[in-house]
């Protein structure tokens, strides 16, 4: 197999800056694993400029509340330094490991199952037939049962209301929150509890969340938690509801890497009067969070109020999927990277590249 000689190395050629700014350009964490696979200067060139963290701050902005990186393996371990390493290459080499992991996790791939449980409503009617565990419900009818969140009552039609959910994980990529007002059938004239708009919240809870079964359902039924509890990092534009019987898409403009797995669903507005009482309610049957959870081997340590967090990654968590590794039917496939370089030695003068040429054994990242 041919090495490539340092006629067709453009990083040698065009220099530091230049080549940086042609790396920066790549947008698939995987092409960054190619150009560590190319050589090892390569990969020293990836791994010093740290191109990996780069491109996932470009993703996610989100990125740079980042601390520092824990690498674990069971237990929270110092860096080892390697023969002859420094604590400064060792330490830019598990960011590098780290971070082109994160990035190959943040590429889109989507679920529509995002909230794992509800943690509280600002208000319930009537506790727990209407409670906020009824959003999750794909349904608006269980059994004979209608299966739906109600707020209490209000005579004013601008008092809102809020539902907050914990996500799955708590790096969550979201792209989309969809929501479904309910129709009371069971009513005269069929009306339907719409808010008249809707804004969502993304961050993290300043306490603990790991309770017991007893305490979250106490905490639920006396409305325990409030907005102090939580710190928001991210808080999208208002989207007007539709006052439609159907599950309506609210797509953000970006999507959100939502750091602490904590999302606020704030209603905004009344447009429905119950004719039994002649009060205002706001129901909703359904909740659904659409976006790419980041679970194992991603976990986080909210440091302070600050929104300063670490990032813990743990390489032996058996679900792990190597950024190395491509889809299935992809290895045939060009890279970006690699037409990319095919080009630009074209046109430095040094002719076709062979595939050979930029498929040597790939250093350890």
């Amino acid at each position: 197999m041919r090495r490539m000689d340092n006629r067709g190395d453009f990083i040698q050629r065009l220099g530091l800056d230049i080549s940086i700014n042609i790396l920066n350009l790549l947008e698939d964490p995987s092409d960054l694993v190619r150009a560590c696979a190319v050589s090892h200067s390569w990969s020293r060139f990836v791994i010093e400029n740290s191109l990996c963290k780069q491109l996932c701050l470009k993703l996610f902005p989100e990125l740079s509340s980042v601390t520092h990186v824990i690498e674990v393996e069971n237990l929270i371990e110092p860096v080892k330094f390697s023969a002859g390493g420094s604590p400064e290459w060792e330490r830019l080499k598990r960011d590098n490991r780290v971070y082109a992991f994160l990035a190959q996790g943040l590429t889109p791939l989507i679920k529509k199952d995002c909230i794992i449980e509800p943690i509280s409503a600002s208000s319930t009617d009537n506790y727990p037939d209407e409670r906020i565990q009824n959003t999750l419900e794909l349904e608006d009818r269980i059994g004979y049962r209608a299966s739906y969140w109600s707020s209490k009552g209000e005579s004013d039609p601008n008092v809102p209301e809020i539902l907050t959910y914990k996500l799955v994980a708590q790096l969550c990529v979201v792209t989309e929150i969809q929501v479904q007002p309910f129709q009371a059938y069971f009513q005269y004239g069929f009306p339907i509890y719409s808010s008249k708009a809707v804004r969502f919240r993304l961050g993290y809870s300043r306490h603990p969340l790991e309770l017991d079964d007893d305490t979250r359902e106490g905490m639920l039924i006396h409305h325990q938690w409030s907005d102090d509890d939580f710190i928001w990092t991210y808080t999208s534009p208002e989207f007007p509801v539709a006052q439609e019987n159907e599950l309506q898409k609210f797509k953000l403009p970006e999507a959100v890497l939502c750091i602490g797995g904590i999302l606020q669903v704030e209603l905004l507005g009344r447009v429905q009067k119950q004719e039994m009482d002649g009060l205002y309610y706001i129901c909703v049957s359904h909740v659904q969070v659409v976006g790419r959870p980041l679970s194992s081997p991603f976990d986080i340590d909210m440091l302070d109020s600050s929104g300063k967090w670490t990032l813990k990654y743990n390489p032996e968590t058996l679900c792990c999927q190597s950024s190395t590794q491509l889809p299935e039917g992809e290895a045939d496939t060009p890279s970006h990277l690699r037409t990319f370089t095919t080009r630009l030695l074209q046109l430095l003068g040094n002719g076709p590249v062979g595939n050979n040429e930029l498929d040597q054994e790939p250093p350890v990242l």
